[in-house]
């Protein structure tokens, strides 16, 4: 009791230069912090959050938005190969970036189905080594399959309307690394806003802290038990 009073009298007895500076409680540093990170994380999430949530509204209302512009055109076409083919599917990708003067953004995807024994309708037929190759940027892309021996590579090229290129960014459709990252980035942002926006709507009080906890291990629990069912 008696220290108690002594500290209140130190830090309130006047000074010769002026009142002794208080010393600020840990709580309030901590959530002057807390304001800053939220306030300098919203700055940088601000412009390419509204893209994301833009593009995310039209995919989530994609079946009953009557949106008047078409996401993506396709074409179908099929491409005579040159002497005798090529000789492995990094061969042919690099063919058709050159002979379609396609240069994708994101490294090259593709798929071998070995040759084999297959059943179709009923009957056991033999089915040739057949490769797919998918070429991607988010303005469009070009997916091509060839089967092994034959003269002729079937393409399907897809160009993207301004909204397919907005959905084909938020889904990170035929992007480089640097875009992955960027897009990683904004969802980390996210994260951190909504933890420090709970932080700060607490004010670090005990019961409020409690409350958020309680209501947080609730939402976790509903939507691991509804994924489940």
């Amino acid at each position: 009791m008696h220290s108690d009073l002594t500290r209140v009298a130190v830090e309130t007895v006047p000074h010769a230069g002026g009142p002794i500076p208080r010393r600020r409680s840990r709580r309030a540093v901590i959530l002057t912090w807390l304001r800053k990170v939220h306030l300098y994380v919203g700055l940088w999430g601000a412009l390419l959050g509204l893209l994301f949530g833009a593009t995310g509204i039209l995919l989530n209302h994609r079946a009953i938005m009557k949106i008047p512009v078409e996401k993506t055109v396709q074409r179908s076409a099929q491409l005579p190969l040159a002497g005798h083919g090529p000789a492995t599917p990094a061969d042919l990708s690099t063919w058709l970036q050159q002979e379609l003067e396609f240069a994708p953004v994101a490294p090259p995807l593709v798929k071998t189905q070995p040759a084999g024994k297959v059943i179709w309708a009923g009957r056991e037929m033999w089915q040739p080594e057949r490769w797919t190759i998918s070429l991607n940027r988010p303005q469009g892309a070009v997916n091509a399959e060839y089967v092994v021996g034959n003269r002729f590579v079937k393409l399907d090229l897809v160009d993207a309307t301004p909204i397919g290129t907005l959905t084909r960014l938020h889904m990170s459709v035929g992007v480089n690394a640097f875009w992955v990252v960027l897009a990683d980035t904004i969802a980390g942002s996210l994260i951190l806003l909504s933890i420090t926006g709970l932080l700060l709507w607490t004010q670090l009080h005990t019961l409020r802290t409690a409350a958020v906890l309680v209501s947080f291990s609730a939402l976790v629990w509903a939507i691991l038990f509804f994924g489940s069912v």
